[in-house]
């Protein structure tokens, strides 16, 4: 049955190539027009993903909006993700200056004065705005990049987004055995991208207020910055109107003392607070905060 449900799975993505490549060569505003409607559908299919959508919401927010907001909110980061889906054709089919013209860049002086220190950069970032474009910028940095991510888990799937992946130029490091590669391309002096906006097992996190409640937060990015001393710094991507998009640069996450919970704390801070400035384009379908802390499980 699996290898069935496998086949079935890999005939899919191959229909699914002419159509994207169709998709990419749409006038931009008809594409992004698509993007929203297949936005709107997912909304009103996917029942489960827009429960946990509208229950992270209400977490986050509490208080500060009503209810008819958050589910506007959601409904909108729903078509921010179907528009995602319509650029990631276009980056995938078209040649990459017809993405990178639509990009601009504010703080590249924080990279490149973190850059001069000649111990590498940790870039941090999360799933908001499209983040799959992101690494596509990097040319307009002129530093090189690495990145690290997660294989998906169908195989043919993979294989078409990691095309998307290596069409940016940028290192892929696999999540798997991230830890000697990050260091590597660290001592190279790459810049190297990490996304620690997901929930962490037990095993891999520490617990770390995000919108006020505690989430369990990879340990990683905090632990090799207070190893190797290389500088942190958030980077997100944001859209903006008629299919633009500005790269935001912040300056450096200062460093505690050897102290691994205040140092990501202070990344989790730097993502909430480039969430709260669009919150219609952060993953909400994501469950942040599945993992808790074990009093609370009891």
């Amino acid at each position: 049955m699996r290898r069935q449900d496998s086949s079935v799975a890999a005939v899919g993505v191959l229909l699914l190539v002419p159509v994207a490549w169709a998709v990419a060569h749409l006038p931009p505003r008809l594409g992004l027009w698509l993007g929203r409607r297949l936005g709107d559908l997912a909304w009103v299919l996917l029942a489960r993903r827009r429960a946990i959508a509208l229950d992270n919401l209400r977490l986050a927010f509490r208080a500060e909006r009503g209810d008819a907001e958050l589910r506007h909110i959601g409904r909108r980061s729903f078509e921010h993700l179907g528009m995602n889906l319509i650029e990631v054709c276009v980056f995938l089919f078209r040649p990459s200056d017809v993405f990178l013209r639509r990009v601009e860049i504010d703080g590249l002086e924080h990279l490149k004065d973190a850059a001069v220190q000649g111990r590498g950069v940790l870039l941090l970032t999360a799933h908001l705005g499209n983040w799959e474009l992101l690494a596509a910028a990097q040319p307009l940095t002129g530093l090189p990049l690495s990145v690290v991510l997660r294989p998906l888990d169908q195989p043919r799937l993979d294989r078409v987004v990691e095309r998307l992946r290596r069409r940016t130029g940028a290192e892929l490091i696999s999540k798997r055995r991230a830890l000697p590669d990050v260091l590597d391309a660290l001592r190279r002096g790459r810049m190297v991208g990490i996304l620690l906006d997901q929930n962490a097992t037990r095993a891999e996190g520490i617990f770390a207020p995000f919108f006020g409640t505690p989430a369990s937060t990879s340990r990683g990015l905090a632990v090799i910055a207070l190893r190797t001393e290389a500088p942190v710094v958030p980077v997100f991507i944001r859209r903006l109107e008629r299919g633009r998009h500005l790269i935001e640069v912040g300056p450096v996450v200062p460093p505690p003392e050897r102290d691994v919970v205040a140092f990501t704390t202070s990344f989790n801070e730097a993502i909430e607070k480039a969430i709260r400035r669009a919150p219609e384009q952060w993953f909400w379908l994501h469950k942040r905060w599945k993992t808790r802390p074990r009093p609370e499980v009891a």
